[in-house]
């Protein structure tokens, strides 16, 4: 993957220990040590480990695009690639013993690709990928309510932090909206050991924290909101060689999930057999710890 250098130090995601290294010199050409010097060091990203607790069945039809729980139902969102005229772009509660989904709302693939989903305020909120377009629903009747347009150059993953709205747009840059006005709040650079780090992709908040997919990658990474700085990553190859065994057709991974209430992660991918159960190491539903 393709990472290009941040410029700005507060974007690098270094910790820097300063020491002033300072000397002066008398007349009679004695010196005085002040300090030290300059010391920069890199803070390490983490490793996350996690435990598979179970699986469920996830159609094979379905290219994942978001995925987010909403009153402890699984909900996903899907897009639809030209190349593959089987796949729909909806979004939908998902039965997790079938692997149905109950489409809530259907787009015109001749017209839209799904993207990302996020519930707030009583509202489910949709991006689409090139076409600058979002919609708005009901989030009780999935009435549609409104459309909207964007600046960013592309949609991909959406989520919400229960204040704003925050997007990913296939670069290193996540985009806080005012779900109000559907205005842009801030846009913070996202980084790892001193790279953008690009191609975020679907999006999930828990406990302070966003996780995003990298795109074309089985790696989860969390970030920092407050610094951009990514802090940990997650590597899920090992249930990407599952899928990719049980049905050959499997895509890139793509889709997080956070029940906070079995306090467990669900991710699956694109045209993914299964939706993975797991426990993420150091994830707690109490978000003090």
């Amino acid at each position: 993957m393709s990472k290009r250098r941040v410029q700005s130090w507060r974007e690098a995601g270094y910790t820097f220990f300063v020491a002033l290294f300072l000397m002066t010199c008398n007349t009679t050409g004695n010196r005085s040590e002040a300090g030290k010097n300059l010391l920069l060091v890199q803070k390490p990203v983490a490793i996350l480990s996690y435990s598979l607790i179970h699986s469920f069945p996830h159609d094979t039809t379905a290219f994942t695009e978001g995925l987010v729980f909403h009153h402890h139902e699984l909900y996903e969102s899907t897009g639809a690639p030209d190349n593959l005229p089987q796949t729909k772009s909806l979004f939908g509660s998902v039965d997790l013993k079938t692997s149905k989904i109950k489409v809530k709302a259907m787009l015109d693939r001749n017209q839209y690709f799904g993207e990302g989903i996020a519930f707030l305020n009583g509202k489910v909120y949709q991006l689409t990928y090139k076409t600058k377009v979002g919609f708005i629903y009901d989030a009780t009747t999935f009435k549609k309510l409104k459309a909207f347009t964007f600046l960013n150059k592309e949609g991909w993953g959406l989520t919400t932090d229960g204040k704003n709205l925050i997007m990913s747009d296939g670069s290193n840059a996540l985009t806080y909206w005012d779900p109000e006005n559907l205005q842009v709040v801030k846009t913070i650079p996202v980084s790892e050991n001193g790279y953008a780090e690009d191609y975020l992709n679907e999006l999930e908040f828990i406990n302070g924290y966003i996780y995003a997919n990298l795109w074309t990658t089985n790696t989860i990474v969390k970030i920092d909101p407050m610094t951009g700085m990514v802090i940990a990553k997650l590597d899920l190859s090992a249930l990407a060689e599952d899928s990719k065994t049980i049905f050959p057709g499997s895509l890139e991974m793509n889709g997080i999930a956070y029940d906070s209430i079995s306090n467990l992660v669900y991710v699956t991918g694109k045209l993914w057999p299964k939706v993975y159960e797991i426990k993420i190491k150091g994830i707690s539903n109490n978000p003090t710890l």
